[in-house]
């Protein structure tokens, strides 16, 4: 079948049978000759065609020889080739079943002068030789009498129905489960680490593949409007790796936010951070997923735990030191004095001590500050990581719960 062209083509053995009154004999008389074999062409045959014949060849029937009863009954067996119009509907390809009819009537004479009665309720499928692609189900015969516009005639034909079921193992295993497998691998991109760079290009690859295979289908089947089931599968899948597409590229923005940017918002500090990151199992960013996660946690607590005492011990002894620091400044000047008796000198000295300690505070100060900033900033950029983490796991569960659905509503269909 040419599905593509909508074109059937049959191979038959048509037997047509009739009686002729002016070709009867005495078989007695012949010593009991009952039937003979004379070339077709020298008896009268009925006009029999094929109406929906979609064949460019008008050729005649094959001259085949006719088997001749003594009562007149002549019987034709001819071999044929058809090819006839079928219309063809894919909306399940390549679950599909189609219906073929084959219609046979005369050509000139109409019902009152040549009728036509189907010998059989169904066409004869013992000899039938099986199709790599179709299977048979059946071909049922009906005899229609149609009166047609032109003329008040009955014109009887016999239509014969063709009833195929295709053989979809062959589109399965080359068409339906690449595309699956393929689809599966889309929402692996959200997996994909930011820093690899592959993520884009992940989706635009398997893109591409499903690409090919919708040029593959579009090949096969007929320009209708009616759109297969595989299609219609590409079609969705194809939607989806876009947007899966999409949003990776807005989630990498995400990942590389950096110092510059605004803090996270509070609602999605509460929402992604603390509860979504929970729900998929994401861990900070540059954290080892094979280590658990409280053992980590408690580590980070002792560390600042031990980090802020100690910032409180030196903030508390600071000023003690300090004054400790002047205080034996001053009694050393004054033993100083005392003992050389050189006043404005001295002074002088202690005066500049004092105000080179007050820069080196100020320099200090200033130190501690921009690694107060780096770190905050630095704090930044792990928060902003850590929520495009959080935003590929989560959409990487709603590509594979969709892509899931998808492929047993399909199969769910095939069945």
């Amino acid at each position: 079948q040419d599905e593509r062209n909508q074109i059937l083509s049959a191979y038959l053995w048509i037997r047509q049978s009739w009686y002729d009154a002016y070709l009867k004999w005495d078989k007695d008389k012949y010593d009991g000759l009952d039937s003979i074999r004379i070339p077709s062409n020298l008896v009268w045959r009925p006009d029999i065609v094929l109406y929906n014949k979609a064949d460019d060849d008008f050729s005649e029937p094959v001259n085949t020889n006719v088997v001749l009863r003594y009562d007149g009954k002549i019987t034709w067996d001819a071999p044929a080739i058809t090819k006839s119009s079928c219309v063809v509907d894919v909306s399940y390809f390549p679950f599909d079943s189609q219906q073929c009819n084959l219609t046979f009537g005369s050509w000139t004479y109409n019902g009152n002068q040549v009728d036509i009665i189907n010998s059989l309720d169904s066409g004869d499928l013992s000899d039938f030789i099986e199709d790599v692609e179709w299977e048979i189900h059946g071909m049922p015969a009906v005899k229609n009498v149609i009166t047609y516009g032109c003329c008040s005639e009955p014109y009887p034909d016999v239509t014969f129905t063709l009833i195929l079921k295709r053989k979809s193992s062959f589109y399965i295993f080359n068409l339906l489960l690449p595309c699956i497998l393929i689809s599966f691998l889309a929402p692996l991109g959200f997996y994909l680490p930011a820093d690899s760079g592959e993520k884009v290009s992940l989706g635009v690859t398997v893109l591409l593949a499903l690409t090919v295979f919708q040029l593959m289908v579009a090949e096969i089947m007929p320009p209708s409007e009616n759109v297969p089931l595989i299609g219609k599968y590409y079609i969705a899948t194809m939607t989806m790796i876009t947007a899966s597409t999409a949003l990776t590229i807005i989630i990498m923005n995400l990942h590389h936010c950096g110092s510059e940017a605004k803090p996270v918002p509070q609602w999605a500090r509460v929402v992604i951070l603390d509860y979504m990151s929970k729900i998929f199992f994401v861990y900070d960013v540059g954290e080892n997923c094979t280590s658990p996660k409280r053992e980590k946690e408690e580590e980070r607590k002792l560390e600042e735990d031990d980090g802020c005492q100690r910032r409180h011990k030196e903030v508390r002894s600071h000023p003690a030191r300090r004054n400790d620091d002047c205080d034996l400044k001053e009694k050393l000047n004054g033993n100083l004095n005392e003992s050389y008796g050189v006043h404005g000198k001295k002074v002088r000295e202690t005066v500049n001590c004092c105000s080179c300690y007050k820069m080196l505070i100020k320099n200090i100060e200033y130190i501690a500050n921009c690694v107060r900033d780096h770190k905050a900033n630095r704090a930044k950029g792990i928060e902003w990581k850590k929520v495009a983490k959080v935003m590929d796991r989560f959409f990487m569960w709603i590509f594979f719960i969709m892509v899931f659905f998808m492929s047993v509503l399909i199969i769910g269909k095939a069945a």
